[in-house]
């Protein structure tokens, strides 16, 4: 079901600082942050270092699958890089192609950006083996060292998708890998694999923000 997801603007606050040789001289800084998400309902919430909730922010757990190459993609994998993930199915002739065509323009814009890592799970592993993950992304020109697409267990990426990325939302929660998913919603990570933002990968407008808080979230410590 298409969902129009709301947009999640980053806080934004302003520091001025004096030049000390000419007291008329004001800058106006412009300091911009995204918030995390701890919860389904996707409420943004902006957390400070000093914050006694600063270290128990929702942070998505170890995790183990196999890649179009067939190699294994973990927590390790991902370790200090930002990065974009989804869930798709090879076969799907819905939302997917677009989301497909769409993180592609993600892939063509972070190319040389060795920060930034792309990582689609598919929801429907029992048929997308690794030979057609790597079918599909050599049809669709998909670079391996910027780009991943795993499979695996079906109940551990569809915990992962619901429990973890929230990826269902507050409905999906609930469910289980009995109840099919397919979600248009693309997932930002940041390098300490916390949630940052949610978009809607089948709109471009959502694409062109996922490239600007990308490159607010590299100037995160």
């Amino acid at each position: 079901m298409f969902k129009l997801k709301s947009l999640f603007i980053p806080f934004v606050y302003f520091v001025v600082s004096c030049n000390s040789n000419n007291s008329n001289d004001s800058k106006l800084t412009e300091v911009s942050t995204l918030p995390f998400f701890n919860k389904p309902d996707w409420t943004p919430e902006w957390i400070t270092v000093s914050d006694s909730n600063y270290k128990k922010i929702h942070t998505i757990p170890s995790f183990s699958f196999i890649d179009q190459n067939g190699n294994t993609l973990n927590e390790k994998s991902v370790e200090g890089k930002i990065y974009v993930c989804n869930f798709f199915f090879t076969k799907c002739r819905g939302i997917c192609p677009k989301m497909t065509s769409n993180m592609g323009l993600l892939q063509a814009y972070f190319k040389n950006d060795n920060a930034v890592l792309l990582l689609s799970h598919s929801v429907t592993p029992e048929s997308d083996s690794v030979s057609i993950l790597k079918e599909y992304s050599d049809l669709n020109k998909i670079d391996y060292n910027k780009w991943r697409l795993v499979t695996g267990s079906k109940k551990e990426i569809y915990a992962l998708a619901r429990q973890q990325y929230f990826a269902g939302d507050s409905i999906g929660v609930m469910q289980s890998d009995k109840d099919f998913l397919h979600t248009e919603n693309f997932i930002l990570v940041d390098k300490h694999r916390r949630i940052r933002g949610v978009y809607n990968g089948t709109l471009l407008v959502e694409i062109n923000r996922i490239k600007e808080d990308i490159e607010i979230l590299k100037n995160e410590k």
